[in-house]
């Protein structure tokens, strides 16, 4: 029986041509500033997204870390949506590195400006002092929404009215530019930094960067060897980021396809929800409607198909380039039987 992974993006592999690059790569000591291959990484993932400068971290943790490193302080509070990642998936780095508490502006992932000024505390003594907010495009608990530009935009008059930053978990904001036809440097014009990962869906095996102003990677610099992500020879790992993002980024929406084929095959399947609405990307959120989420992760894993429940009664599915269209299809086909009481 054929395993078709859909537990997560990160569980791509590199590619032939990838690891060959890796292997040919120019290398030097990147703490000292002389690694070639991550230098050219810094300088083209900063052009893309048309901003000034940009840093090579281990980890898309790590680069929202940094970010919110970059612009707090102890005790100031954060403004996200519910479920973000920084504050879900971060193991309590935020409170133990940074020092933040964070205010939840909406229920479902997304919100508005309205929900930002709403959560703004008054600048008083008896207040933690609202500093920064974060926006996660594409948002992973919700189901891989698309955060809509134009409500960006507007988020972002209220924090520049209010004197807060803006910062963007821009994972998959690779997936938020193929799924609109919004360039990246549109996307990323409203934020002042952002983190960006090249181990999800472009496929590379390790690496993040994070991307803003001069003034803000000069910090970042520092708080990067603070929390130990200075390496050395890391133009190996640059190298599979790079070929990531020249060779892998207009195949995404494939992922976003066959996103699509599995929701479709799973309509009308006996307890399990599939909302083709929702599917805006690579990530299918399944409701189970009989029985409970975990339950239907084993049943499923019995079948040869991997998922993770991200609640009592939901599971994500996420597509990504080491699976295919017939797989996923034979996947959802295997998995309609499965969600019954």
């Amino acid at each position: 029986m054929q395993v078709c992974d859909l537990r997560s993006d990160t569980l791509t592999r590199p590619t032939a041509e990838m690891r060959a690059a890796m292997a040919r790569a120019d290398v030097g000591d990147d703490v000292y500033g002389e690694d070639p291959t991550v230098l050219a990484l810094e300088e083209r993932v900063a052009a893309l997204f048309g901003k000034e400068q940009a840093l090579f971290v281990p980890s898309g943790t790590m680069g929202n870390q940094i970010g919110l490193l970059v612009h707090t302080r102890p005790g100031d509070e954060v403004i996200i949506g519910e479920g973000s990642h920084c504050a879900f998936y971060e193991s309590g780095a935020a409170s133990a590195w940074a020092g933040v508490q964070f205010a939840v502006a909406a229920r479902a992932g997304l919100f508005k400006a309205d929900d930002v000024a709403d959560a703004i505390k008054p600048t008083a003594d008896h207040f933690p002092q609202s500093r920064l907010v974060v926006v996660e495009n594409t948002h992973n608990r919700a189901g891989g929404r698309v955060f809509p530009q134009a409500d960006i935009l507007e988020i972002a008059k209220v924090a520049r009215a209010h004197g807060l930053g803006m910062h963007l978990d821009g994972a998959r904001i690779w997936n938020a530019s193929v799924a609109t036809g919004l360039g990246l440097p549109e996307l990323a014009a409203p934020f002042d930094t952002l983190s960006v990962c090249f181990s999800k869906g472009l496929g590379a095996p390790v690496g993040s960067a994070i991307v803003g102003t001069r003034a803000h990677i000069v910090a970042a610099h520092r708080f990067r060897k603070m929390l130990g992500g200075g390496m050395r020879q890391a133009g190996i790992l640059a190298a599979g980021a790079l070929y990531a993002v020249e060779q892998h980024r207009a195949r995404l929406a494939d992922d976003h396809e066959n996103a699509r084929v599995f929701a479709e095959t799973l309509q009308g399947a006996p307890g399990i929800e599939a909302s083709l609405a929702e599917v805006e990307t690579n990530i299918v959120q399944l409701t189970c409607t009989e029985i409970d989420a975990q339950e239907l992760v084993q049943r499923a894993k019995a079948h040869g198909i991997l998922m993770n429940s991200t609640g009592r009664r939901t599971v994500r599915a996420v597509t990504h380039l080491d699976v295919s269209e017939s797989q996923v299809k034979q996947a959802a086909e295997r998995l309609r039987s499965l969600g019954k009481a």
